[in-house]
């Protein structure tokens, strides 16, 4: 895999009447060729790196445990790693800005891979919690940092296809992530995973200072100061929320739920107050597509979080074996994967706006078909709907996800505006998995004592808010035209 070194933000090895061809979409040949290569690479590598990273660490954590004790810490080693992310994935817009496209991606790798060196060394839970905070500060810059360089380092044509590879790289990980961790698990060397992931991020590193762009989006400009209050927040909100999808007690999980949505009303706010913002201020005008957009992701990717309880069900209610049950959870994955590169053939605006329409509304199908089919020792035609309902579920979300991150990025010509809009799908996403882990724990305890009920309540509920998405995309197709013949008159 070769790339060209370029310092500014043009498209490399370009003819102008190429730099000039805005209109029909770029290939995968074109996006995979020589030239913009290496790019495509350290963009959808630095998001696999985290999303790998996720679902290895949740299959080798139980031999980590038994070899350096705290089991009484579990469950943090996922909670203190997505708060972390979350409060970096707000810094991208200000590095992108103060440091430029390359030493923003040399930090995130290397913080990424001083945390996964951290791991692998950890005498105990507690220096492994802080290894994990600190992947999770890299990793959260990282997949940030994949939507907010695409615009410079990419020609536009080659947006889409870029925007649904980096999309599939989620499921790519949740397929990969529990293969190398069970291998490693296996073979008795749970250190070795996190070593690999360490050579893994350093090579994306190296190729990062020579693939990417150098300049900041508004070079010349001043440089970017630091939203304290919106992080303060926001930060608060996602700890709240994250402790919650840990706790044991329903009334803790309501508590804790309810002072998350507070503090992101507060969040709201405080953004549309002050003059530094993690968001583009048109993000919080309803006349504008942008928000619609953002919480069309909302809905999508809380529907993703049912996966965390899909193993469970699997195991207890089919019977499975603990890989076919991960199987069953990848099904989702494989959905996503597929439908998202599928769904780049598809260019014209009409098209595009019905794939977002139509994303929430197989989302709630395959949720509730899968809702429907649970039941105490299945058969096997019931356990293969499982499969199929859930690889619908998970169709939905990879058809629709794309092209609402493209909507988002392309949603201004202002650099810095677009900068921030494009970090802003990963702050939405990782906020909105935050609070879907704990709604689904909600769900799972008001529906018991039966693991049936609690199986149905989760996924007919999950249908419920990927339903309402339906309206989300129809309200940011409506807010787009709207602007498109502002713009033309």
């Amino acid at each position: 895999m070769t790339g060209t070194s370029h310092d500014d933000a043009a498209p490399r090895d370009e003819a102008p009447a190429q730099q000039n061809a805005r209109i029909g979409a770029g290939t995968w040949r074109e996006l995979f060729g020589p030239a913009y290569r290496a790019s495509a690479v350290v963009l959808a590598g630095g998001v696999a790196a985290y999303a790998t990273n996720i679902y290895l660490t949740t299959s080798l954590l139980p031999n980590a445990v038994e070899d350096i004790g705290g089991e009484q810490y579990y469950a943090w080693a996922m909670t203190v790693f997505l708060l972390a992310s979350v409060i970096t994935s707000m810094f991208v817009g200000v590095s992108l800005r103060n440091s430029g496209p390359r030493r923003s991606y040399l930090i995130g790798f290397a913080v990424f891979a001083v945390g996964s060196l951290v791991c692998a060394a950890a005498p105990t839970m507690a220096v492994m919690l802080a290894g994990r905070a600190v992947q999770g500060l890299g990793g959260g810059l990282l997949t940030g940092l994949a939507f907010a360089v695409l615009r410079s380092a990419l020609p536009e044509r080659l947006w889409p296809r870029a925007v649904a590879l980096i999309s599939a790289m989620w499921g790519v990980g949740n397929i990969l992530g529990p293969v190398l961790g069970g291998l490693f698990a296996q073979l008795g060397a749970w250190r070795g995973a996190f070593i690999l992931l360490t050579v893994f991020v350093a090579v994306l590193c190296v190729m990062s200072q020579r693939a990417l762009p150098r300049r900041r989006p508004d070079e010349g400009g001043e440089r970017a100061g630091v939203p304290i209050v919106s992080l303060v927040v926001l930060t608060g909100a996602t700890a709240a929320v994250s402790i919650a999808s840990i706790a044991s007690s329903t009334a803790v999980i309501v508590t804790l739920a309810a002072v998350g949505v507070a503090a992101l009303a507060v969040f709201v706010a405080a953004e549309r107050r002050t003059r530094v913002t993690v968001l583009p201020r048109f993000a919080y005008s309803l006349r504008s597509p942008l928000p619609w957009v953002y919480l069309g992701i909302v809905a999508l990717a809380i529907g993703s979080t049912t996966e965390t309880f899909v193993p469970l069900f699997g195991q207890h209610l089919g019977g499975m074996e603990p890989f076919v049950a991960g199987m069953l959870g990848a099904a989702i994955s494989w959905g996503w994967s597929i439908a998202s590169i599928l769904s780049t053939y598809a260019t014209a605006e009409r098209s595009t706006t019905a794939i977002k329409i139509a994303g929430p509304l197989v989302l709630a199908a395959g949720l509730l078909g899968y809702g429907l089919l649970q039941a105490d020792d299945p058969s096997a035609l019931t356990v293969t709907g499982w499969f199929v309902t859930l690889a619908i579920a998970g169709a939905g979300i990879g058809m629709a996800f794309a092209h609402f991150i493209t909507a988002a990025i392309s949603s201004t010509d202002d650099e810095a505006d677009a900068a921030k809009a494009s970090a802003g799908v990963n702050t939405v996403q990782l906020i909105s998995n935050t609070f879907g882990s704990a709604l689904a724990g909600l769900l799972v305890a008001v529906g018991g004592p039966s693991l049936v009920g609690s199986a149905r309540l989760l996924n007919f509920g999950f249908a419920g808010v990927a339903a309402v998405g339906v309206l989300f995309a129809v309200a940011a197709a409506r807010r787009g035209r709207s602007a498109a013949r502002s713009a033309d008159a």
